[in-house]
């Protein structure tokens, strides 16, 4: 990649995207920043003249990604690092969502993602190589109740990513899944849908808001350093846990997880499959 880079990052106005812009800016790289409403975004232009451009957009529309895309490699040149930050929250039980709700959460959180990747490719292909930073969770691995639909959409753009990978690496295009921790972003208020709740599950709701708690999540400025050196590895990892106590929250889980495989494992080798 060319020493001074081209960014793509959406979901840019507020959180990690806010974050990730500005750290490149820093480095003196070139950024297009897209996101809904970019309003929040002009003070930042103002102090970046003709290094950070702010690009409108709704991912969920595949045709709006695709003329974005091809603007934002026009404005600079070409792309050589994309990152795919824009996402929402659908908070509430399965039973609860209304399709409309579930449709329009996976609309941004996956497909918006998937538009981005397929318009973005052709781009990197160009330049020879580049970086496609998939932004899911550190919980993309196991379900939870009241973000179930959160996490259906990470866990399904975390498959999908891994076979990118796959399809891309041949042509010079890196792909990672940047499995990020709890940060400060807003995710949990401003970009929050909410079910209507059911009496049925007061209780449950009341434990699981209980387990979630009021601790001060750290600021998205801080996992910005490790995306920046994610970037500029000659060989990347295609996951990354972004956030010390996520990694080993993680890697509980995991263990967890096998534990559970081996309480079974009898009743699985029945079958010869």
């Amino acid at each position: 990649m060319s020493k001074s880079r081209i960014w793509f990052i959406t979901g840019a106005s507020r959180g990690l995207g806010r974050a990730f812009a500005e750290a490149a800016l820093a480095a003196g790289d070139r950024v297009v920043a897209a996101a809904r409403n970019v309003e929040p975004l002009k003070e930042l232009a103002d102090q970046h003249p003709g290094r950070l451009v702010p690009l409108a957009l709704d991912v969920a529309d595949r045709g709006a990604v695709f003329d974005g895309v091809e603007r934002a490699a026009a404005t600079f040149g070409g792309l050589d690092v994309v990152v795919n930050n824009a996402g929402g929250m659908l908070y509430g039980m399965v039973e609860e969502a209304t399709e409309e709700q579930i449709r329009a959460h996976l609309d941004v959180n996956f497909f918006g993602a998937v538009w981005v990747a397929q318009a973005a490719l052709p781009h990197l292909r160009a330049r020879g190589g580049g970086r496609l930073l998939q932004v899911t969770s550190m919980g993309s691995g196991g379900g939870m109740a009241t973000v179930g639909f959160y996490g259906a959409g990470k866990a399904a753009l975390d498959s999908v990513s891994e076979a990118l990978a796959m399809e891309a690496e041949g042509y010079g295009v890196k792909v990672t899944i940047v499995q990020m921790g709890g940060y400060n972003t807003g995710l949990f208020t401003t970009g929050t849908t909410n079910t209507a709740p059911l009496p049925e599950y007061a209780a449950l709701r009341t434990r699981m808001e209980e387990m979630w708690g009021d601790a001060v999540a750290p600021e998205p400025a801080t996992a910005a350093p490790v995306v920046m050196e994610l970037v500029a590895l000659p060989d990347p990892p295609r996951r990354l846990i972004v956030g010390s106590q996520s990694f080993d929250h993680v890697l509980e889980m995991g263990r967890a997880q096998t534990d559970a495989y081996r309480s079974w494992e009898h009743l699985s080798r029945l079958a010869p499959g």
